[in-house]
């Protein structure tokens, strides 16, 4: 086995100042995810959401972002599933990306709520038909026997619906509304480069560098 407390990298593809880089976090994020994009990484879009349940005992996962704007962060899920039961009961989340090869990650905190019905229907009529079976055939986050569950679920929701399934009540979207940034860059010696942004009283973005 490798010696894992050995493992190092040096970080020095690019750097991260305040010149530089957006007065507005929404426009530093439009950069990088261009550029992850452009690079071809794979899954550029991948985040990991953390949700915090009720008694406080913290949970992360893979989810794919679907859509950002000055409105917030957005993707879609089961609402019943582990994440969404928790968002219900806390609201306040945090989302990460990790672009590796680029050496960069960006970090965001926020309020999530609910995107509109009418949003969510869009975009799951947009969906591979497959897709859209999947999400009535999988009870997200429950306990089930093995695997010929769903297989057996997507071939009775398949046969119901045809080529037109409706979107599942229990599955929508979701948008984490930010007031707080932080942007990444790996740095050699690993004097990193952090650049947070957060809201201040008055509603604007104040950005700041944070010790690596």
């Amino acid at each position: 086995m490798s010696n894992l407390a050995a493992l190092r990298k040096s970080y020095e593809k690019a750097e991260l100042s305040e010149e530089a880089s957006h007065a507005d976090p929404l426009a530093q994020f439009a950069q990088w995810l261009g550029e992850a994009i452009s690079a071809q990484l794979p899954e550029p879009n991948a985040m990991t959401l953390a949700t915090v349940d009720q008694s406080q005992r913290p949970s992360t996962r893979v989810v794919l972002i679907k859509g950002y704007g000055a409105e917030g962060i957005t993707w879609y899920t089961n609402y019943n599933s582990r994440k969404g039961r928790e968002l219900a009961a806390n609201p306040w989340a945090a989302l990460q990306f990790h672009w590796v090869e680029l050496e960069r990650v960006v970090r965001i905190e926020g309020r999530v709520g609910k995107v509109d019905a009418a949003e969510s229907d869009a975009y799951f009529a947009s969906r591979p038909l497959d897709s859209r079976i999947g999400a009535w055939a999988s009870p997200q986050s429950e306990v089930i026997a093995s695997r010929a569950v769903l297989v057996a679920n997507a071939a009775h929701y398949g046969a119901r619906f045809l080529l037109q399934p409706p979107r599942p009540p229990h599955w929508g979207g979701y948008r984490l509304q930010p007031d707080r940034w932080e942007f990444w860059q790996g740095r050699k010696s690993r004097l990193h480069d952090r650049l947070r942004y957060r809201l201040d009283s008055q509603g604007n973005w104040l950005r700041e560098r944070l010790a690596p």
